[in-house]
């Protein structure tokens, strides 16, 4: 078997105790030996890294993606694996492609394409699909190989297509025979090596015909009973994109906690769900926080995943705008940039886009009417928490001008800047930056039952680039932030490795302790940074999609294969799928 020994490294271990100088031997997938800093001695053939002045951290394990088609043809998984994760958790909020009748494939793109943001075109040119079943699909993953580990869950819309087909689809209630269906699928999955059954509960999440997600409205005895057959099979975690957590209704939120809590405490399974902060209800999350302290102390276990930066849209004139709907930018939204943007600042329609209506329904500029005060262009690099006044309500106030006028001339400005071939954007937070800092989500991630989680890869193409996550973490929280408390290395690595590691199952990573799976990063905390983000046209069919890279990682190890030097993939491909807890 191959051996590595890495040399004279800070050695955080992912338990969130103190940082100590060692060195670690890796043999074959295994950690093998850790001893104080200079005492191992290498084998004639092992390759022997000196990390000196590198922090060595478990890989990082990221619980929430949307790579389920990506995975069929893409071994590198970025952007994920350029930040330093080693496993990913897929088949989150109810969609996927598995179970999956051959006259349903169309409709479940149709749907990852609307809830996700991930183009058709893309899916439909780059899955070769050869499964049918759950258990099929997952015998597909276990072909291809890869940079990092792969794990999936049951998605909930996939499954009523597959049992109820249009029914489902319309959201009619399960008939008994419909559940025991359901039930038996999900069981079997589990079985098979699915980690969760997950479950999308929120309106706003449609395919692109406007469809919300199957089981959006299913009853609570639908969750139950398919609740109870995650533990049936062997497993314990159901995943949830709460009803409520875009603000639809104030008491939302605290409503399905109400419902989870009743499900885990009938069935034995721990139920996980987003949360994040709301600027409509900012301290709503503190309320949800403490009804999952209730539920556990009665018996029940709910787990909410946080997002570890403020969750939001980045915008351009290439990429996703709150204009986009108003039809005097749909007369020159064809146009390349070279031609467009002088019609963007030409007077006369530059008036009239701002002085239009949204058309009914059309939800862009909605999102905005709330998040103009932590709005900001990103024109001097990839934006932390920057203050009221370079937001763009802040500076239209400055200014003496609405703020949609500063909107307007910024993303102007922002693309004359692009001259580079390098698109300049603006990020919007709508969510998790309602007092003008990001004070609540360091006090979420904080939380002992929180998760963190949102990085969202493999979704959202043209708006987001959340992947990136560990990297913010480790550049903000733990080394830039100026603005409030910071995390504690040992805390932050904690969040990234263990903690996610452990609400899935996954004991065999996660910590770097002897016997578990050498799974690793060694990183130059100094060097930790982001690029801005960029529109990268290399998904299939040259669909485009936003990248952010990052840099400081000196190497990434997956089973004890090197599979990325200075940001750059080796070549290795030790990735394997992961099945059940372990």
């Amino acid at each position: 078997m191959s051996e590595i020994l890495i040399r004279h490294a800070r050695l955080v271990d992912g338990t969130g105790g103190p940082a100590r100088d060692a060195d670690v031997r890796v043999v074959g997938e295994t950690i093998a030996e850790i001893g104080a800093a200079g005492t191992l001695e290498p084998a004639a053939d092992a390759e022997t890294i000196d990390a000196s002045g590198l922090v060595l951290t478990p890989g990082f394990v990221d619980p929430h993606t949307h790579y389920d088609g990506q995975v069929t043809w893409d071994p590198i998984l970025a952007p994920s694996s350029w930040h330093g994760v080693t496993t990913v958790v897929m088949g989150n909020c109810g969609v996927g492609f598995a179970p999956a009748k051959a006259d349903e494939r169309g409709r479940l793109i149709e749907l990852m394409e609307g809830v996700e943001d991930i183009p058709g075109t893309a899916l439909h040119e780059g899955i070769a699909w050869d499964w049918e079943t759950f258990p099929e699909y997952l015998d597909a993953l276990e072909k291809l190989p890869r940079t990092v580990d792969v794990a999936a869950q049951v998605p909930h819309g996939a499954l009523r297509l597959f049992v109820m087909g249009e029914r489902g689809a319309r959201q009619e209630k399960a008939t008994t025979e419909d559940l025991e269906a359901m039930a038996g699928i999900v069981s079997e999955a589990i079985a098979a090596g699915a980690l969760a059954f997950s479950t999308n509960r929120m309106p706003l999440h449609t395919s692109v015909d406007g469809e919300p997600v199957p089981g959006t409205f299913a009853e609570v005895e639908e969750l139950e009973r398919l609740s109870r057959a995650v533990v049936e099979g062997g497993g314990v975690l159901v995943q949830s994109i709460p009803a409520g957590a875009m603000a639809e209704e104030p008491d939302g939120m605290l409503r399905e906690m109400g419902i989870y809590r009743e499900i885990s405490q009938r069935t034995g399974a721990t139920v996980t769900f987003s949360l994040p902060q709301m600027h409509v209800y900012p301290d709503q999350w503190r309320e949800v926080m403490q009804a999952c302290r209730e539920a556990d102390a009665a018996g029940a276990s709910l787990v909410p995943q946080v997002p570890g930066r403020a969750n939001g849209l980045l915008l351009s004139w290439e990429t996703f705008n709150p204009f986009m709907a108003r039809s005097s930018y749909q007369e020159i939204a064809h146009l390349p940039m070279s031609e467009r943007l002088p019609a963007l600042m030409d007077p006369e329609r530059r008036a009239r886009i701002l002085a239009e209506p949204d058309p009914e329904g059309a939800g862009a500029m909605a999102i905005m009417a709330s998040a103009l005060h932590s709005t900001f262009a990103m024109d001097e690099g990839p934006v932390f928490e920057p203050t009221f006044e370079k937001s763009i309500a802040g500076r239209a106030e400055a200014a003496g001008v609405s703020p949609l006028e500063m909107l307007y001339d910024s993303m102007c400005d922002l693309a004359r800047d692009s001259a580079d071939g390098k698109t300049r954007m603006m990020a919007v937070y709508f969510a998790g930056y309602a007092e003008g800092n990001m004070e609540a989500i360091g006090e979420m991630m904080r939380d002992e039952r929180s998760v963190i989680s949102l990085g969202d890869g493999g979704a959202h193409c043209s708006m987001i680039c959340d992947a990136s996550l560990p990297t913010f973490v480790l550049a903000h929280w733990v080394r830039d932030r100026d603005r409030g408390e910071r995390i504690p290395l040992e805390h932050a690595v904690k969040m990234l490795t263990s903690e996610p590691a452990e609400l899935y199952g996954l004991a065999d990573r996660g910590t770097i302790e002897e016997g578990k799976r050498a799974d690793l990063n060694l990183i130059d905390l100094a060097a930790i940074s982001l690029d801005l983000p960029e529109i990268a046209h290399d998904l299939p069919t040259g669909a485009p999609r936003i990248l952010q890279r990052g840099h400081g990682y000196r190497a990434t190890i997956c089973a004890g294969e090197v599979t990325f030097r200075d940001g750059e993939p080796t070549g290795a491909r030790p990735g394997r799928l992961v099945r059940g807890r372990r």
